[in-house]
């Protein structure tokens, strides 16, 4: 009797592991809004840690953000296999709830299952049904992961090309003032009101796709002086200055730019547990 519970207790165990790591996998590829994962945030958390040792002996700019460049990345790359040992496992422990004698046994055929290797079989019907569903499990989990680089690189790219546009009218590294004074210097400060535009986009895009898609918040700019934070912390200071400093009519474009703004930022650092003021006063 005794047995027979253990084996239950262990089975339970395993369809919970497997379930939990499904559920990671959904919200990070599939569900689409910002959903706490804390099995990724394990991930990320112990990798940083481990970045951490060769960053403190670098101490050159340059050189610590080529290698913070392979954070964002490799934490994304290592979600996978993370997940295919979790489910492994629980498989291998449901295997075992289901009569098996030989634990070593049961994680070679879960392995062989997961991956789709084929090596390893069982006469068992119940223990067949779960093979075909780890196997098609593991088909999924990698179809999702090819399925979501494209998405993510892509929100990538429409991030960094404002980014990138910045230069041209802030300087680099970018500066609030400097923005102003050049488009003064061109006589273009009419033409403000079609930029502040153009970031409320911006900050509304930002807010989405880094909550939804949260690695893309350690994704580095391609070149070490850029940075998307400091860039819309330059527009944002450029629209309040030009609200409060500039002799030019007030218009609702600053004022919504500055909101889409600190709408976007508050969403981003409420997702990943950051204290900050909660009265902007």
């Amino acid at each position: 009797m005794m047995q027979l519970l253990l084996r239950v207790l262990i089975f339970v165990v395993g369809a919970i592991l497997v379930l939990g790591t499904c559920s990671s996998a959904l919200s990070t590829f599939v569900v689409p809004r910002a959903v706490q994962s804390n099995l990724n945030s394990l991930v990320f958390r112990i990798l940083r840690r481990a970045f951490e040792i060769p960053l403190s002996l670098l101490h050159d700019f340059e050189r610590r953000d080529a290698l913070m460049a392979y954070y964002a990345p490799v934490g994304l790359m290592l979600l996978v296999p993370t997940w295919y040992v979790l489910v492994a496992l629980g498989y291998s422990a449901m295997y075992w709830g289901l009569g098996s004698q030989d634990w070593i046994q049961d994680v070679r055929l879960s392995g062989s299952s997961l991956l789709t290797l084929g090596f390893a079989s069982s006469d068992s019907f119940p223990v067949n049904i779960l093979m075909f569903s780890e196997a098609t499990l593991g088909l999924i989990l990698v179809a999702l992961l090819i399925a979501y680089l494209p998405t993510m690189y892509a929100a990538f790219a429409r991030r960094e090309q404002a980014v990138n546009l910045l230069e041209v009218r802030a300087g680099n590294p970018p500066s609030a003032i400097e923005m102003i004074l050049r488009y003064n210097r061109i006589h273009g400060l009419e033409h403000l009101n079609d930029y502040w535009v153009l970031w409320e986009d911006w900050f509304a895009d930002v807010e989405q796709t880094h909550t939804v898609l949260p690695a893309l918040v350690f994704f580095r700019s391609t070149r070490a002086q850029n940075s998307w934070v400091t860039a819309a912390g330059t527009v944002l200071d450029a629209a309040a200055l030009t609200l409060a400093a500039v002799d030019v009519p007030a218009t609702a474009s600053a004022q919504l730019c500055i909101r889409a703004g600190f709408i976007a930022f508050r969403r981003i650092v409420d997702y990943f547990g950051v204290d900050y003021p909660p009265s902007p006063h």
